[in-house]
């Protein structure tokens, strides 16, 4: 294109030359001709220097407001930063276009798709198995210590043990495990016949006769027996109640008694630094580990089911349910926002530094290759709408004379 508009002007140049030689003795309309050439000419040349200045300094001459783009780069950068932070990130500007682009019903009509819903969860798995394969098993271990052993271990146990227990007793849950209780204890007594007699018979003086002391055992057997079976039958027995009564005095001792409090954190203690209990902390990352990778590398796995079916019954919701979807307009609305009122001037630094950055010579070469074609047409223009201007004026001025 350069060579285009250089050809314009080197056309103009040669016709001016002839009419020029041919003006003197030759007919009227030569000097129509050589006018219009002469502003042609004109017009080339104070078009190839304005396009030229953007980029560079015209024949290396330090003439001033040349080489405009090289020596205000930076400035552009500024400028260009505050537009867009101005009139594209806007608070209210982006509110509307999330407004007006209905983000949630786009989302939702694209995931209820199942292809869709299984290409997320795809990508879920993708960032939960690199995420765990990032982490160091000893630094998980250390933050699972840290932030969940000693959390619980540093709190007392008595008071919210003991609050759970008032509460388990006044719903009454517990009777079920009383009754678990009752009837093992009655299959116990039931099947342990020989172990009372011989326990009874074992106790007996020396000199109790053995018949005496098989009897002894029979009958304490049956007595066990048949109040093990009176417990296990009756509601009201007042051996249940017994029970009832010490479970809520020691719940409350477990909130209140400072005796009872210290025994419960000996247990505390005792059983967390249990060789188990230690073995199972330790091996709980570990375990957690496998089974998630495993989990996010089956499609068939029951995690990866769940995902896919909770994002199309989400995906359906946001299509259907006019509240949900509004709600959720409204999420990304306040979200958007807060970003764009918080940080707008950050994200306009972005620009601002990114144009200082750039090499000031390489980003005039850039600029003139993407926009170069169409200055190159403001040089051809300048050199038609020249001679035509030359030719108007000329023409006027011979009018005139």
């Amino acid at each position: 294109m350069k060579l285009v508009a250089t050809g314009f002007f080197a056309a103009a140049t040669v016709i001016f030359v002839v009419a020029l030689l041919f003006e003197d003795g030759g007919p009227p309309w030569i000097g129509y001709v050589r006018a219009a050439a002469e502003a042609g000419m004109v017009g080339a040349l104070a078009d190839w220097f304005a396009v030229t200045a953007l980029f560079r300094r015209p024949l290396g001459l330090p003439i001033p407001h040349t080489a405009i783009i090289p020596t205000r780069k930076d400035t552009f950068g500024d400028a260009l930063g505050s537009f867009v932070g101005t009139n594209f990130l806007s608070e209210d500007v982006v509110r509307d276009k999330l407004r007006r682009v209905g983000v949630a019903r786009r989302v939702g009509a694209w995931l209820e798709q199942p292809e869709h819903a299984e290409r997320v969860t795809g990508e879920l798995s993708n960032v939960v198995k690199g995420a765990i394969r990032v982490l160091r098993d000893e630094d998980v271990q250390a933050i699972v210590e840290q932030a969940v052993v000693r959390r619980l271990t540093d709190r007392p146990w008595g008071p919210p043990l003991g609050a759970l227990l008032s509460q388990v007793l006044t719903d009454g849950a517990h009777h079920k495990l009383v009754d678990l209780m009752c009837d093992r204890a009655h299959d116990w007594v039931r099947d342990s016949y020989d172990k009372i007699v011989g326990l009874v018979t074992e106790r007996s003086p020396v000199w109790s006769p053995k018949f005496v002391d098989s009897m002894l055992g029979d009958k304490v057997h049956t007595e066990l027996l048949n109040f093990a079976l009176a417990v296990k039958t009756d509601a009201d027995h007042p051996m249940r109640r017994a029970l009832d009564q010490f479970l809520i005095e020691f719940s409350q001792d477990l909130q209140t008694d400072p005796a009872t409090m210290q025994r419960a954190e000996a247990v505390k203690q005792q059983v967390v630094e249990h060789p188990d209990v230690q073995r199972l902390i330790g091996s709980a990352w570990g375990t957690a580990k496998g089974m998630l990778l495993t989990a996010a590398e089956d499609p068939a796995s029951e995690l990866r089911k769940r995902i896919r079916t909770g994002l199309t019954s989400f995906g359906s919701r946001l299509v259907t349910d006019d509240a949900m979807r509004a709600k959720v307009d409204g999420w990304l609305e306040d979200a958007a926002g807060h970003v764009v009122g918080n940080y707008r001037d950050e994200i306009t630094t972005l620009i601002t530094d990114t144009v200082e950055r750039w090499d000031a010579e390489e980003t005039s070469r850039k600029i003139e290759l993407q926009v170069g074609r169409d200055l190159q047409f403001i040089r051809i223009n300048g050199t038609v709408v020249g001679a035509l201007a030359g030719l108007v004026i000329y023409t006027v001025g011979q009018l005139v004379v």
